[in-house]
């Protein structure tokens, strides 16, 4: 059976040069996506991606990555668009790295898409009205 698991990745300094994602598929047998991608190399990085493979090489692949300092979290979550709190500034759409945000040109209100979210919340933090937000499913398998 495969599974798919959306990431959100932080890689220390001591370990962004290194070819970890090349690792991943060669070593673990996993397929990724990349989804958003800022790595400096020297200082540290953040990937938000999703792995794709059988339980037992996207847990030896999890714990690859956690051995080697790489802080892991699952993307367990989805975004809402709050519309009573949105002004429509468009803040969100400028960060937003899959277009799940984007504005009407016709009304020019900001549109949500969840189905092109990676709920890697970036519009999150920009909203300056808190009208993007988290909510966890708590069912989810934790990683």
């Amino acid at each position: 059976m495969i599974y798919k698991k959306g990431l959100y990745l932080k890689f220390p300094p001591e370990v962004v040069d290194r070819p970890i994602v090349y690792k991943l598929v060669k070593d673990y047998d996993l397929v990724f996506n990349i989804l958003k991608a800022t790595i400096t190399p020297g200082k540290e990085g953040i990937m938000i991606m999703e792995l794709e493979g059988t339980p037992e090489k996207l847990k030896e692949g999890l714990d690859y990555l956690k051995e080697i300092g790489v802080e892991v979290k699952p993307l367990e979550q989805q975004i809402i668009k709050n519309e009573e709190k949105c002004i429509h500034c468009g803040n969100c759409i400028a960060v937003c790295p899959t277009g799940a945000l984007y504005i009407d040109r016709e009304t020019f209100y900001v549109n949500f898409n969840p189905e092109k979210c990676s709920a890697c919340e970036f519009c999150v933090a920009v909203c300056i009205t808190k009208a993007m937000e988290v909510h966890v499913e708590s069912k989810l398998e934790m990683l």
